[in-house]
């Protein structure tokens, strides 16, 4: 029989494809994470002006899967990642998570999402603009229904060391530093406020292009506030515990010392407990 020629009902009697992943494990054990992992996926990300970031993202998607069923549907993750317009939010984000829970029916997923956020910066004295790169996580959990996400930014900075300044006739050496700021958030946080945030507390920020006059300006500026790592963690972890809005943060600081073959560290986390109190 040509199998153009077969209707629909025949054809489907003839192609019959077991669903292997459905099929029952009797080694009765439950797997913590199953998934996708490294799935490279074009997305767009608000900003706190509106507007959208057109970037590349990598994705890794996982649920529990119970002990009883042999493997989950690996294709619906891609399913999920495939909306055409799809922006990338907090909100959003938490939909994300919800949708891949229900449609593998797990009852606990997580989704880790990195990407490159440019931002244009003007240069503080000639005011050239260029683009400045920025690491950015969204990392989301879903348990029993309930979303949390995590916000992780790594900005670049540059520290001065105080004791370098203080010991010094002239000059004082300085570094280029890695802050990592990572907020769980009850509400929106802008991406740009934790950049805005670290860049404020720093011995000066960083720029993708500069003239002289720049140059001067960043030199004298981070001279005139040092920064030990201890400093920078702290300074920003003040800032983070008067926001209602972040419900727990770590910050870390890593700087890459000029002086030293090794880096100087510092870390500070902090978690809000929220306790109700009996009338």
């Amino acid at each position: 029989m040509n199998p153009l020629t077969m209707n629909s009902a025949a054809l489907c009697s003839v192609v019959h494809i077991p669903d292997v992943q459905n099929s029952t494990d009797t080694r009765h054990l439950s797997i913590n994470k199953v998934g996708i992992r490294g799935i490279r996926y074009p997305i767009k990300v608000s900003d706190r002006s509106g507007s959208e970031h057109h970037t590349i993202a990598t994705f890794n998607m996982y649920v529990n899967l119970p002990h009883n069923l042999k493997g989950t549907h690996m294709s619906r993750f891609v399913e999920i990642l495939n909306v055409p317009g799809r922006k990338v939010s907090v909100d959003s984000f938490n939909d994300m998570l919800i949708e891949m829970t229900d449609r593998l029916e797990s009852n606990t997923g997580q989704i880790e999402m990195t990407f490159t956020y440019f931002v244009t910066k003007a240069a503080p004295i000639s005011g050239v603009k260029s683009l400045m790169d920025y690491e950015v996580h969204f990392i989301g959990e879903i348990r029993d229904g309930k979303p949390s996400v995590n916000i992780k930014v790594v900005v670049p900075v540059t520290s001065l060391c105080p004791c370098s300044k203080k010991i010094s006739k002239y000059g004082a050496h300085n570094q280029r530093s890695h802050v990592t700021i990572n907020v769980r958030v009850d509400r929106v946080v802008w991406i740009e406020e934790l950049v805005d945030m670290v860049e404020k507390e720093a011995s000066c920020q960083l720029y993708g292009l500069l003239k002289r006059p720049d140059e001067k300006y960043v030199t004298e500026h981070a001279y005139d506030n040092p920064k030990f790592v201890e400093d920078m963690v702290r300074d920003i972890a003040t800032k983070l515990n008067q926001d209602e809005r972040v419900a727990a943060y770590s910050v870390e600081s890593e700087n890459f010392e000029s002086i030293h073959n090794h880096s100087a560290y510092a870390m500070i986390e902090h978690e809000r407990y929220i306790v109700d109190k009996e009338e």
